[in-house]
């Protein structure tokens, strides 16, 4: 028969046994929610070496990392009645395990769900312009709505990004004329200050060479030189003004008779 020794010897290696299974590792960006007979210890263990004696406790596990999610396109008409696809990006992390195990079931799915429902809520506010040219409000409106509904289960939403807005076809093709008709008023503007300030120069030129008649011979003079530096065959004949002066002084008195009658 089984001596009191072997009896003891047996317990003692059983007992070791059962402390052994009981040993549990926890990484540095791990947490365990422990519930001793159905009851939650008020701190979560963790990181290092703990124990969990079951069948007593279960502990749960919990990451501190951040998770990234993706969040699938929705479809979302927008305030100014435009019909998109958009979807985003999702960065949350857990700040407290406690709360991300006992005040919902799995904080993941949710925080999950709630990015898409919130996604379609406030796409749908903004317009169209905005959605596209004011992204940046876009993403912090949507981090801020999601950080607070998620706040109760322990989540902290760090950032949120709007990926890509999918527009029809028809939309692109009234944007892609809106922006060319912008392209050709811009052109026509610059165009018309280029002759704007064309004509300020023309008339400021006329002023000095009223001013200096000499000017204008100068200004002859220089022509001549330019056509003679070119190789052709054109012969130029300078005329002055002065001797039409004479024809156009007779020409006047029967329009001022005419205008008189």
């Amino acid at each position: 028969m089984p001596s009191a020794l072997q009896f003891i010897g047996i317990f003692l290696g059983i007992l070791v046994l059962y402390l052994l299974s009981c040993i549990r590792i926890l990484f540095e960006y791990q947490r365990g929610v422990v519930f001793r007979l159905g009851r939650a210890i008020p701190k979560p263990k963790g990181p290092g070496i703990i124990l969990v004696f079951w069948p007593i406790d279960r502990m749960t596990r919990i990451s501190l990392r951040t998770h990234v999610h993706d969040v699938p396109p929705q479809d979302v008409i927008t305030r100014d009645n435009v019909s998109v696809k958009v979807n985003a990006v999702v960065y949350f992390r857990v700040v407290d395990p406690m709360k991300s195990v006992l005040e919902v079931e799995n904080y993941t799915f949710a925080t999950y769900q709630l990015s898409q429902t919130t996604l379609r809520s406030i796409v749908g506010q903004a317009h169209l312009d905005e959605l596209l040219a004011e992204r940046d409000k876009i993403n912090q409106r949507l981090q801020e709505v999601i950080d607070v509904q998620s706040d109760p289960w322990g989540v902290k939403v760090g950032l949120v990004e709007v990926k890509h807005v999918d527009l029809p076809e028809v939309m692109q093709r009234v944007m892609a004329r809106q922006a060319e008709s912008e392209r050709e008023r811009r052109a026509k503007v610059i165009h018309a200050e280029g002759e704007f300030q064309a004509a300020e120069k023309l008339r400021d030129a006329a002023t000095i060479i009223d001013q200096q008649p000499k000017a204008m011979l100068m200004r002859f003079l220089q022509t001549l030189t330019d056509i003679g530096a070119v190789n052709n065959t054109t012969i130029v004949f300078p005329i002055p003004i002065d001797l039409f002066e004479p024809l156009l002084r007779r020409q006047a008195p029967p329009r001022a008779a005419e205008e008189r009658d």
